[in-house]
């Protein structure tokens, strides 16, 4: 009889949770972009610092479990987050703060794909041969350095970023190390933006995150991107003095 079962089962099992994140990030799309955002924000502060002020710890903790899932679930709002971090507990410990809830929620969602196909897509793609497989080896040989420059220049997005790293069979340790320290500009940045969200909003103005652009924070942040890309341009170096 264990022989007539169907063998869809197993796989259909491993990506509930792959399939969960893709239903509720699609529901919340449509629900709760008009809640996760910065009016909401100012016309809530007031109640807002009131429980922060005689509920502080638990602040924390609601806080983080709210971002980590807004993240997990790939759900709008996520910037909106980040500033409520800095409006909320200042630059720091808000900037902590947000980067203890981004990690996390960027784990939950590795951990969903990778249960789901990474472990066996990995496995097609080291035992292939071609172009998948150089490309393969290629990330695996330049691991550290292509996570953290995948976290410190955001052009694939986030959420994006989190599915391919559990694809190609990125450690868990190594994923949430580089995530963890890849994102402190961004979210220093940023976190230190909604710190001065209540002047912001007695002027009657939304924040401005194009912030990171400005000469004085892009700078700093592309020179750590050539430092993370050194070991790659190192060995590519190497690799054709050796030819």
């Amino acid at each position: 009889m264990s022989d007539m079962s169907d063998p869809h089962k197993p796989g259909l099992a491993r990506n509930l949770p792959l399939i969960g994140i893709a239903l509720v990030a699609l529901i919340g799309a449509f629900t709760l972009r008009d809640y996760l955002s910065f009016q909401t924000l100012a016309d809530n502060r007031e109640s807002l610092l009131a429980y922060r002020d005689a509920n502080y710890g638990s602040t924390v903790i609601i806080f983080v479990l709210a971002y980590a899932l807004v993240v997990a679930f790939s759900l709008p709002g996520a910037a909106v987050m980040t500033l409520t971090g800095g409006f909320l507990f200042a630059t720091f410990p808000g900037a902590l703060f947000n980067m203890t809830a981004a990690t996390l929620g960027a784990i939950g969602i590795f951990m969903a794909a990778r249960w789901g196909l990474g472990e066996k897509l990995s496995e097609k793609m080291d035992s292939s041969d071609g172009t998948v497989k150089k490309i393969k080896d290629g990330i695996d040989e330049n691991q550290w350095s292509m996570l953290f420059l995948m976290r410190l220049v955001p052009v694939v997005p986030f959420f994006v970023a989190n599915l391919v790293l559990a694809l190609v069979g990125v450690s868990v340790q190594r994923f949430a190390i580089t995530t963890f320290l890849g994102i402190i500009p961004g979210a220093v940045v940023f976190t230190s933006v909604g710190a001065g969200l209540g002047e912001v909003f007695d002027r009657g103005e939304t924040p401005n995150l194009g912030i990171i652009f400005e000469p004085q924070i892009i700078l700093p942040i592309l020179g750590l991107c050539v430092l993370a890309a050194l070991p790659i341009m190192l060995k590519a170096v190497r690799g054709k003095k050796g030819l």
